[in-house]
Protein backbone atom coordinates (compact mmCIF):
# COMPACT_ATOMS: atom_id res chain seq x y z
CA UNK A 1 0.00 0.00 0.00
CA UNK A 2 1.26 3.50 -0.80
CA UNK A 3 2.13 5.14 2.49
CA UNK A 4 1.40 8.61 1.10
CA UNK A 5 -2.31 7.68 0.84
CA UNK A 6 -2.52 6.72 4.51
CA UNK A 7 -3.37 9.24 7.17
CA UNK A 8 -0.44 9.94 9.48
CA UNK A 9 -0.44 8.24 12.86
CA UNK A 10 -1.78 10.36 15.61
CA UNK A 11 0.03 10.08 18.91
CA UNK A 12 0.91 6.46 19.48
CA UNK A 13 0.20 5.17 22.98
CA UNK A 14 2.43 2.17 23.83
CA UNK A 15 2.27 0.29 27.11
CA UNK A 16 1.65 -2.98 28.89
CA UNK A 17 -1.94 -3.98 28.18
CA UNK A 18 -4.08 -3.32 31.29
CA UNK A 19 -4.83 -6.43 33.36
CA UNK A 20 -8.60 -5.96 33.06
CA UNK A 21 -8.31 -6.57 29.31
CA UNK A 22 -7.66 -10.25 30.08
CA UNK A 23 -11.34 -10.64 31.01
CA UNK A 24 -12.56 -8.77 27.92
CA UNK A 25 -12.99 -11.57 25.37
CA UNK A 26 -13.75 -9.13 22.56
CA UNK A 27 -10.52 -7.19 23.19
CA UNK A 28 -8.39 -10.35 23.53
CA UNK A 29 -9.97 -11.69 20.33
CA UNK A 30 -9.24 -8.47 18.45
CA UNK A 31 -5.59 -8.49 19.56
CA UNK A 32 -5.24 -12.18 18.65
CA UNK A 33 -6.78 -11.50 15.24
CA UNK A 34 -4.37 -8.62 14.58
CA UNK A 35 -1.40 -10.85 15.46
CA UNK A 36 -2.73 -13.71 13.31
CA UNK A 37 -3.34 -11.45 10.29
CA UNK A 38 0.20 -10.11 10.51
CA UNK A 39 1.72 -13.57 10.89
CA UNK A 40 -0.43 -15.02 8.08
CA UNK A 41 1.32 -12.53 5.78
CA UNK A 42 4.77 -12.48 7.40
CA UNK A 43 5.05 -16.27 7.59
CA UNK A 44 3.14 -17.26 4.44
CA UNK A 45 4.38 -20.64 3.23
CA UNK A 46 6.06 -21.63 6.50
CA UNK A 47 3.11 -23.32 8.20
CA UNK A 48 0.53 -25.94 7.24
CA UNK A 49 -2.97 -24.77 6.36
CA UNK A 50 -4.96 -23.65 9.37
CA UNK A 51 -2.01 -23.03 11.69
CA UNK A 52 -2.54 -19.88 13.75
CA UNK A 53 0.05 -17.86 15.68
CA UNK A 54 -2.13 -17.30 18.73
CA UNK A 55 -5.68 -17.33 20.08
CA UNK A 56 -7.74 -15.21 22.49
CA UNK A 57 -6.98 -17.52 25.43
CA UNK A 58 -3.21 -17.21 24.96
CA UNK A 59 -3.53 -13.43 24.58
CA UNK A 60 -5.60 -13.23 27.78
CA UNK A 61 -2.93 -15.27 29.60
CA UNK A 62 -0.16 -12.96 28.38
CA UNK A 63 -2.19 -9.97 29.56
CA UNK A 64 -2.73 -11.58 32.99
CA UNK A 65 1.05 -12.07 33.31
CA UNK A 66 1.77 -8.47 32.18
CA UNK A 67 3.67 -9.82 29.15
CA UNK A 68 1.67 -8.18 26.36
CA UNK A 69 2.48 -4.67 25.20
CA UNK A 70 0.11 -2.92 22.83
CA UNK A 71 0.29 0.18 20.69
CA UNK A 72 -2.86 2.24 20.20
CA UNK A 73 -3.65 5.02 17.77
CA UNK A 74 -6.97 6.82 17.99
CA UNK A 75 -8.05 4.36 20.69
CA UNK A 76 -7.55 1.33 18.42
CA UNK A 77 -4.92 -1.39 18.92
CA UNK A 78 -2.52 -1.10 15.97
CA UNK A 79 0.32 -3.26 17.25
CA UNK A 80 1.45 -5.73 19.87
CA UNK A 81 4.57 -7.42 21.19
CA UNK A 82 5.20 -9.98 23.89
CA UNK A 83 7.86 -9.23 26.51
CA UNK A 84 9.17 -11.75 29.01
CA UNK A 85 11.98 -12.45 31.42
CA UNK A 86 14.15 -15.42 30.44
CA UNK A 87 16.68 -15.17 33.27
CA UNK A 88 18.26 -12.56 35.53
CA UNK A 89 20.05 -10.72 32.75
CA UNK A 90 18.05 -11.71 29.68
CA UNK A 91 14.65 -10.63 28.42
CA UNK A 92 12.94 -11.56 25.17
CA UNK A 93 10.44 -9.98 22.86
CA UNK A 94 8.36 -11.87 20.34
CA UNK A 95 5.04 -11.99 18.55
CA UNK A 96 5.78 -8.50 17.17
CA UNK A 97 2.84 -7.34 15.05
CA UNK A 98 2.00 -3.98 13.46
CA UNK A 99 -1.27 -3.28 11.66
CA UNK A 100 -0.64 -3.99 7.94
CA UNK A 101 -2.77 -0.96 7.03
CA UNK A 102 -0.33 1.25 8.95
CA UNK A 103 2.96 -0.46 8.08
CA UNK A 104 5.96 1.81 7.72
CA UNK A 105 4.68 4.41 10.18
CA UNK A 106 6.89 3.44 13.13
CA UNK A 107 4.63 1.11 15.11
CA UNK A 108 7.17 -1.72 15.13
CA UNK A 109 10.00 0.63 16.10
CA UNK A 110 7.90 2.04 18.95
CA UNK A 111 7.03 -1.45 20.23
CA UNK A 112 10.65 -2.66 20.13
CA UNK A 113 11.86 0.54 21.83
CA UNK A 114 9.26 0.01 24.58
CA UNK A 115 10.27 -3.66 24.95
CA UNK A 116 13.93 -2.66 25.33
CA UNK A 117 13.07 0.01 27.94
CA UNK A 118 10.87 -2.52 29.75
CA UNK A 119 13.80 -4.96 29.87
CA UNK A 120 16.19 -2.36 31.30
CA UNK A 121 13.58 -1.21 33.86
CA UNK A 122 13.24 -4.85 34.97
CA UNK A 123 17.01 -5.22 35.44
CA UNK A 124 17.92 -7.02 32.22
CA UNK A 125 21.10 -6.19 30.33
CA UNK A 126 20.31 -8.11 27.13
CA UNK A 127 17.30 -8.56 24.86
CA UNK A 128 16.68 -11.63 22.73
CA UNK A 129 14.37 -12.43 19.84
CA UNK A 130 13.77 -15.48 17.66
CA UNK A 131 13.26 -15.44 13.91
CA UNK A 132 11.91 -18.46 12.04
CA UNK A 133 13.43 -18.66 8.53
CA UNK A 134 13.06 -21.24 5.77
CA UNK A 135 16.25 -23.17 5.03
CA UNK A 136 15.77 -23.92 1.32
CA UNK A 137 14.28 -20.65 0.02
CA UNK A 138 14.30 -16.94 0.74
CA UNK A 139 11.22 -15.44 2.38
CA UNK A 140 10.90 -11.68 1.71
CA UNK A 141 9.39 -10.86 5.12
CA UNK A 142 12.07 -12.82 6.95
CA UNK A 143 14.85 -11.15 4.95
CA UNK A 144 13.34 -7.74 5.73
CA UNK A 145 13.21 -8.59 9.46
CA UNK A 146 16.74 -10.03 9.48
CA UNK A 147 18.06 -6.78 7.96
CA UNK A 148 15.95 -4.58 10.24
CA UNK A 149 16.92 -6.38 13.45
CA UNK A 150 20.58 -6.24 12.47
CA UNK A 151 20.30 -2.52 11.67
CA UNK A 152 18.87 -1.79 15.13
CA UNK A 153 21.68 -3.63 16.87
CA UNK A 154 20.69 -7.29 17.13
CA UNK A 155 23.33 -9.94 16.36
CA UNK A 156 22.76 -13.59 15.51
CA UNK A 157 23.96 -15.77 18.38
CA UNK A 158 22.56 -19.19 17.54
CA UNK A 159 20.75 -21.15 14.86
CA UNK A 160 18.82 -24.30 15.61
CA UNK A 161 15.71 -26.24 14.75
CA UNK A 162 12.24 -25.12 15.85
CA UNK A 163 11.65 -28.51 17.47
CA UNK A 164 14.52 -27.98 19.92
CA UNK A 165 12.61 -25.24 21.76
CA UNK A 166 9.05 -25.80 20.55
CA UNK A 167 8.57 -29.52 19.81
CA UNK A 168 4.79 -29.11 19.66
CA UNK A 169 5.11 -26.63 16.76
CA UNK A 170 7.56 -28.52 14.55
CA UNK A 171 4.88 -30.83 13.02
CA UNK A 172 2.95 -27.74 11.88
CA UNK A 173 5.76 -26.52 9.60
CA UNK A 174 5.09 -26.74 5.88
CA UNK A 175 8.77 -26.30 5.01
CA UNK A 176 12.10 -26.88 6.70
CA UNK A 177 13.02 -23.88 8.87
CA UNK A 178 15.77 -22.71 11.16
CA UNK A 179 15.08 -20.84 14.37
CA UNK A 180 17.62 -18.02 14.47
CA UNK A 181 18.23 -16.38 17.85
CA UNK A 182 19.37 -12.75 17.99
CA UNK A 183 20.56 -10.72 20.98
CA UNK A 184 21.32 -7.12 21.74
CA UNK A 185 23.12 -5.62 24.72
CA UNK A 186 21.02 -2.92 26.31
CA UNK A 187 23.77 -1.17 28.24
CA UNK A 188 24.01 -0.91 32.00
CA UNK A 189 20.88 -2.28 33.62
CA UNK A 190 19.94 -1.58 37.21
CA UNK A 191 20.23 -4.69 39.33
Amino acid sequence: MNTSSRPPLSALDVGVEPAESADDHERASAIAELINVVYDQAEAGLWTAGARRTDPEEVAGLIRHAELVTARADGRVVGAVRVQRLDDGLAEFGMLAADPERRGLGIGRALVAFAERWAVEHGHSDMQLELLVPTTWTHPSKEFLREWYTRIGYCEVRTGELGELYPELAPLLATTCDLVVYRKGLGAADR
